[in-house]
């Protein structure tokens, strides 16, 4: 038999643990809340179009950049990109035109040997007339916090560019200025993709952990030898391009 003091005592533990739980969910959920419009805050300002980015350079109050940094998505089990990668793509290219960026970094995975984002990435931009060899390839972007420690450390870029959709700009942009470069944000945001809502849920997620790695510095899954971005994009080769842009 459970005497009554027991009961009692029993039942207060319970509104304890209860009352520390819900503290904890609430606290969480805050700190959840503050990184997130801290991450947007801090790189929104950042957050540009390419026309406004080609206004400051013709008038001299900007530099033009060392790279436009285009940032890997899905590619299709038949090597071609996903629509929302495609898009990147073509802003990427239409920035290294318009000459406010010197070359292009393409940064995805490239893990197996079935799976490889940044060729497809490189072949299409050839295809499309951009010279090979200002054109790296980051094989080892296997996140967005990577690809960002890889620009900077292996490629050696002091100002880039980034494009990806908006809903990513955010961290993107925040995880390069944590890396000491002067960055920029392009969106690309001509359609609304399947699973979008998904992506802008996990998006928030991400944001916190890339909160805390930018100020943990972890290395990224390979480093590897410098290819400063001032060099020959060919040097990233691991296979020959399909086509040649070269003028």
């Amino acid at each position: 038999m459970i005497r009554k003091g027991n009961k009692d005592c029993c039942r207060k533990w319970l509104l304890r643990i209860s009352a520390v739980s819900g503290g904890l969910v609430i606290l969480g959920l805050f700190s959840l809340c503050t990184v997130n419009v801290y991450v947007k805050h801090s790189a929104g300002k950042k957050i540009t179009t390419i026309e406004k980015l080609q206004e400051r350079l013709e008038e001299n109050r900007e530099e033009k950049a060392d790279a436009v940094l285009v940032l890997g998505a899905k590619v299709k089990a038949d090597g071609e990109m996903s629509p929302m990668l495609k898009e990147r793509v073509d802003y990427g290219i239409e920035i290294y035109r318009r000459g406010l960026a010197k070359k292009i970094i393409m940064s995805g995975d490239h893990s197996r040997e079935d799976y490889d984002e940044v060729n497809t990435m490189k072949n299409y931009a050839v295809e499309q007339g951009v010279p090979s060899e200002d054109i790296f390839m980051d094989h080892a972007g296997f996140s967005t916090y990577e690809s960002m420690y890889r620009a900077k450390e292996i490629f050696q870029t002091e100002r880039v560019i980034v494009v990806t959709q908006k809903y990513h700009l955010y961290r993107a942009v925040y995880d390069a200025r944590a890396f000491s470069m002067e960055a920029a944000g392009v969106a690309c945001d001509q359609a609304v993709y399947r699973g979008d809502r998904y992506r802008k849920l996990r998006e928030i997620l991400a944001r916190v952990k890339d909160f805390g790695y930018t100020i943990l510095k972890p290395r990224p899954t390979f480093l590897g030898d410098v290819i400063p971005v001032s060099g020959n994009g060919d040097l990233t080769n691991d296979k020959q391009p399909k086509s040649d842009g070269s003028k």
